[in-house]
């Protein structure tokens, strides 16, 4: 069982099975990787607005890969065992125009800087967000010929964004290609699920994984096991903010809206920040799918997290 190390560079933006594997390993063998923050390096702390505006949005992921692991063929199953996922003190969130899951309510593009401590981060004053880094894009080339965006994910995993794939969880990814050619990237500090300004704490980190391959043991899509919870940051309890409609997206729009109205009224924070937050802590569920027509989402965000308050 070998222990390596790949370092960032080159990274590589787009699925393609024709990527040369930059390292070659066998089943059971450990991989150091060291991963760029989504951008591809091009944010840095104390970035402008304006800087922010000129960087090259092709670069974005960043992937570190492909890592080719001798005698995966289709068919076969890999398990990445996620044993470390570690931020390097800092990252950052942006509001980008024309995207995002209110991009009419904040149309405006906007950059926001985190410092981070071990676990917790304090740069958006009030609240103190606790942090759980994990990569946003662990995957496998996809079956077909071609270069592909890493944006989409797919039944290869890719640009899954699930807040469960760190230190201690495991992933099942199918294999589609000979060798598999895995790669990883696009680490987040923290991030509620839904992602809803669409980034989490974006940042540089370094990652541990060790995989094993399970020989015709066929999966048709991505498969998890989340590791079991440390200290639960809902053990204060939560504000959990509900909407129903006939419309799931449209529900949990309205949850969020009202949401970052809840932080702006009684946290005085900016509505900018409050998306912000939102985006790294707050957790959207389906809360049911059975009394159709009409489908409820609950927006929920850990008591904890902010200064006490009394609403009513």
């Amino acid at each position: 069982m070998g222990e390596h190390s790949l370092s960032a560079a080159p990274t590589h933006s787009h699925w393609n099975r024709s990527l040369e594997p930059r390292l070659i390993i066998a089943s059971g063998d450990t991989v150091h990787l060291e991963c760029q923050d989504a951008s591809g390096a091009q944010v840095r702390p104390g970035m402008t607005l304006e800087q922010y505006l000129t960087i090259d949005t092709s670069r974005i992921h960043a992937l570190t890969g492909p890592i080719w692991i001798e005698g995966a063929e289709p068919g076969d199953t890999l398990q990445i065992d996620i044993r470390e996922v570690a931020h390097k003190g800092w990252g950052w969130s942006s509001i980008i125009s024309g995207a995002g899951f209110l991009k009419e309510r904040f149309p405006q593009t906007y950059l926001f800087h985190w410092q981070l401590e071990p676990t917790l981060s304090r740069s958006l004053a009030p609240a103190v967000v606790p942090l759980r880094p994990f990569c946003g894009v662990m995957g496998v080339a996809a079956a077909e010929d071609g270069e592909f965006r890493t944006i989409p994910p797919g039944i290869f995993g890719g640009n899954m964004d699930v807040r469960d794939l760190c230190a201690g969880g495991k992933l099942y990814l199918p294999v589609l290609n000979r060798g598999a050619l895995f790669s990883a990237g696009d680490a987040h500090a923290a991030q509620g699920d839904g992602e809803v300004c669409i980034t989490g704490i974006e940042c540089p980190a370094d990652v541990t994984l060790r995989f094993d391959l399970h020989e015709h043991r066929a999966l048709p899509a991505p498969f998890i096991e989340s590791p079991p919870p440390r200290e639960s940051v809902w053990d204060d309890g939560a504000w959990v903010v509900v909407e129903s409609a006939t419309d799931p997206v449209a529900a949990a729009r309205a949850a969020t809206s009202r949401m970052i109205d809840l932080l702006v009224a009684h946290w005085s924070l900016s509505d900018v920040h409050a998306y912000i937050l939102c985006s790294v802590a707050l957790h959207l569920r389906l809360s049911q799918v059975v009394n159709e027509p009409m489908f409820t989402v609950s927006a929920l965000l850990p008591k904890r997290i902010l200064p006490s308050r009394q609403l009513f």
